[in-house]
């Protein structure tokens, strides 16, 4: 079994800088709470070779409809866009953009109309912000797009939304009006295709890089202390 309990080069995913970069509210702490929560949680992942999975039907509708948001901002740019497959990693961090071609593009896809920033004006979760500039360190790249995207929900997860309103509000069957408004909520072919995309338009940042550069030093340290004091507890395990 693959070990680690030392972190010195560890490398963080894009994805989980916005964990890293949290302020804290303490004078004498450096790294804020919600960034040790995480942490100590990514240890014991990487210490005892176990992932921590993470379930929602948020997640579930992006990884399943994925290709469909890709084909949706290729319609609305009337311009191909291919999902890139290639990992980038450097001496801190690691990520996989959804997209290369002239910018990094990174693909969100709203859960509902309710969840889709159609009138925001900033990003709506700063996580994202910063994970599009560990992908702009990563490949040198200047600019970049957060794209959120409203496709059809699958019926799959329609159906799933169906049992647990069924399951919340008592009923052994779901009511024919109360099932049709949960598709219609679900299912979005009515909208304008341009009206079911939304970019935001992020420029690179070199003092944010740099930043998180020394963010990530900070929580090696972390880490590490982490494994010193478990080493103290159980030498013989781990």
């Amino acid at each position: 079994m693959d070990r680690r309990t030392d972190f010195t080069d560890y490398k963080f995913r894009c994805s989980s800088l916005g964990k890293l970069m949290t302020t804290s509210r303490s004078k004498t702490e450096v790294l804020s709470k919600t960034t040790q929560t995480y942490l100590k949680q990514l240890h014991t992942e990487e210490v005892f070779n176990r992932r921590f999975e993470i379930k929602s039907k948020y997640l579930d509708k992006g990884i399943m409809v994925e290709e469909e948001s890709i084909t949706l901002y290729s319609k609305v740019k009337n311009e191909l866009f291919i999902k890139n497959t290639e990992r980038y990693t450097n001496e801190f961090i690691t990520g996989e953009p959804d997209n290369i071609d002239g910018k990094i593009r990174d693909i969100k896809s709203s859960w509902s109309f309710e969840t889709f920033p159609l009138h925001a004006n900033d990003i709506p979760n700063k996580d994202y912000y910063y994970q599009l500039q560990g992908y702009m360190a990563l490949t040198d790249i200047k600019e970049a797009e957060l794209i959120y995207c409203l496709v059809n929900t699958p019926d799959l997860l329609i159906e799933d939304e169906k049992r647990r309103s069924s399951w919340k509000l008592g009923f052994l069957e779901l009511p024919v009006d109360l099932a049709m408004e949960i598709e219609n909520n679900m299912r979005f072919e009515d909208i304008p295709e341009q009206m079911r995309v939304k970019v935001f338009e992020v420029k690179r940042d070199d003092a944010v890089i740099d930043s998180i550069y020394e963010r990530v030093e900070l929580c090696r340290d972390y880490l590490n202390d982490l494994s010193i004091e478990l080493l103290e507890k159980i030498p013989l395990a781990i």
